[in-house]
């Protein structure tokens, strides 16, 4: 039975879940991902538990943050004056918004971490940032490279 090695294509099952137990992803119900295994399509902890693998092989890989998407940094968070933000868009706790990178080349999702009445509080950190993740993988398929 052949087994992964780098530069492989791969498909797997997941399901990803915090620290507490709760479930922040899965494919379940979805086909499975895939992806080549070390071109860095996902997080280092993760493409570094597949080679090795057979198809069907199953395991649970726990990933620190710092293999996953990082610690959160600070330098992410910005205050704006509350009226730079469109009056049509309902502000809230938690929400999404997308913003245009300071060059104008990109948008990047940022989320509404604090609100006063006079600033709003951006964070542009990913959802994950500064947390330790658990995967439970199962490998569905191999095409060597």
């Amino acid at each position: 039975m052949s087994q992964v090695k780098s530069g492989d294509t791969v498909s797997i099952h997941y399901t990803g879940t915090l620290t507490d137990g709760s479930t922040f992803d899965s494919s379940e119900g979805r086909d499975p991902l895939e992806f080549v295994v070390g071109s860095g399509q996902i997080i280092p902890g993760l493409d570094k538990a597949i080679p090795g693998m057979a198809v069907g092989d199953k395991k649970v890989v726990e990933i620190p943050c710092a293999e996953a998407y990082g610690e959160s940094n600070p330098a992410n968070r910005q205050s704006i004056p509350r009226e730079q933000i469109p009056a049509e868009i309902p502000l809230a706790m938690g929400l999404t918004l997308q913003m245009q990178s300071p060059d104008g080349q990109h948008v990047m999702p940022v989320t509404v971490v604090e609100m006063t009445e006079e600033e709003v509080t951006l964070d542009a950190n990913h959802a994950l940032a500064g947390k330790d993740l658990t995967f439970a993988i199962e490998l569905t398929s191999i095409k060597a490279s």
